[in-house]
């Protein structure tokens, strides 16, 4: 019954239409047609059928601006390419239902908004990339950059672990070469020495590697000695972090020989000989040098060492006799130096080196490397020799007598620091007890303080009476 009288006002609606604007093109053909009347005639239509225009509502239809259009209305305005909702049937349409009464027919579907489209599609354009091939694209490229570091920490790593074993090598036949050319059978310490190695017999090894880059070598068997001590300190081959430092920052590897004099076997000597810049540092840092010597100029009328190099000395006297004609001629002397000198870093001879051997010769050179160990022959001879004119050698009596008087002197002013250092160990013992008791106090209560207080007063009040001395009468 319902659907009917939709039909039939919808055709009531469209016969009223109709009429109203074939009125109005009808009376256009007569002379003095005037657009107010045309007006008044549509309202007087308008007004006889009682119809009231419907409040104006959003639609997506565009309003109809040619007269005959509106003649022929749409009956179904609903487009055919899409499937039509319960929404879209319920949904009136705008040109068929541009004149209704609102209070006649109640229960009209509301009309209701078109579903917006999806904002994906609705955002897309031709030009936009594909979301899945742009996520493909960045994992590729996310997955390329995982691989080159994993490929650049690998690579790293393999070098690392090639260099470790490669350094490692160099510095063992390094050492090896050393001690082929200087410690094994007919070399020179074997003809100074009558036990070389770090055990006993035969076949005990005559290095012993305390890591990668530290070797020793011990021989003993010697007059005036107690023994000799050589240690190699060389590069870091091994780490290659330390390897590619050494080549922005140069080092060498260096060989130490400490030889252990006996006590009788060496007088009062303090000196040394280096290079300027090495004598310099030396002087300053070096406890002995420091307190008993000093830099020797070059005597006039006689050899003396190259340019390069500065002699330290706590007499004039003990450096005359020690800088040699044989020395200078060997390695120390103009000619010798550039050829069999190049490696010599220093040495220092010395009866009050700090430590558990007071008398001690020090030899410092550097390392040729494994094809050039020949170039040290000499350097290393030294030792031997200063071995030798160390233990036979003795001070003057004038020499000696100042030597005693520095080292006298030298001796209060070490007793005096040593009891300064005790005075003050026990003025901080006793400031660090005064303070553990005044904690201790504040600590206390104010009963407990006030009967310490009274007792402290009875205690002195007791000691403040007259002694009082009873006999017993008779």
């Amino acid at each position: 019954m319902n659907f009917s009288l939709f039909h039939l006002l919808f055709l009531l609606s469209l016969l009223i239409t109709h009429l109203s604007f074939s009125r109005v093109l009808a009376d256009s053909h007569f002379e003095g047609f005037d657009a107010e009347d045309d007006e008044t005639i549509e309202e007087e239509i308008l007004d006889h059928h009682s119809i009231r225009s419907p409040p104006v509502t959003k639609s997506d239809s565009h309003p109809l601006t040619d007269l005959e259009t509106q003649t022929e209305p749409d009956p179904n305005p609903v487009p055919a390419s899409d499937t039509p909702s319960q929404s879209d049937l319920q949904k009136p349409s705008a040109t068929s239902f541009e004149y209704w009464d609102e209070d006649e027919f109640e229960g009209l579907p509301v009309e209701q908004p078109p579903p917006e489209p999806a904002k994906d599609t609705e955002n897309a354009t031709p030009n936009d990339p594909d979301p899945k091939t742009t996520a493909k694209s960045q994992d590729v490229t996310v997955s390329k950059k995982s691989f080159t570091v994993e490929i650049v920490c690998g690579s790293f790593l393999i070098v690392f672990v090639i260099n470790y074993f490669t350094g490692k090598r160099e510095n063992e036949n390094l050492a090896l070469a050393w001690a082929a050319k200087f410690a094994t059978k007919g070399s020179i310490f074997e003809k100074n020495f009558s036990l070389l190695g770090v055990g006993e017999g035969e076949d005990s090894p005559l290095l012993l590697k305390e890591g990668q880059t530290v070797f020793k070598f011990y021989a003993s068997g010697r007059r005036y000695c107690q023994g000799l001590l050589a240690t190699m300190e060389l590069k870091s081959r091994h780490d290659l972090i330390s390897r590619l430092f050494n080549l922005v920052v140069p080092c060498k590897d260096e060989i130490t020989f400490e030889v252990y004099m006996n006590d009788e076997a060496m007088d009062q000597v303090i000196f040394a000989v280096a290079k300027k810049k090495a004598a310099k540092g030396m002087q300053k840092e070096v406890r002995d040098l420091q307190r008993f010597a000093g830099l020797v100029p070059n005597p006039s009328g006689r050899k003396w060492v190259v340019d390069e190099l500065s002699v330290i000395s706590e007499s004039k006297e003990v450096a005359g006799d020690l800088i040699t004609e044989a020395v200078l001629e060997q390695v120390f002397g103009d000619k010798a130096y550039e050829k069999y000198g190049k490696n010599f870093i220093s040495m220092h001879f010395s009866d009050q080196h700090p430590g558990m051997h007071r008398k001690m010769l020090v030899f410092k050179f550097a390392l040729p490397d494994a094809n050039n160990m020949a170039d040290m022959t000499r350097l290393v001879a030294l030792v031997p020799y200063y071995i030798d004119l160390i233990g036979r050698y003795k001070l003057s009596s004038q020499a000696r007598s100042k030597t005693e008087t520095a080292r006298v002197k030298a001796a209060q002013e070490a007793y005096k620091e040593l009891q300064n250092a005790r005075q003050e160990a026990l003025q901080r013992k006793k400031a660090e007890k005064k303070k553990m008791l005044e904690e201790a106090e504040a600590k206390l209560s104010a009963e407990a303080v006030r009967k310490r207080e009274a007792k402290e007063r009875a205690r002195q009040m007791k000691k403040g009476m007259p002694k009082m001395k009873m006999t017993r009468a008779h």
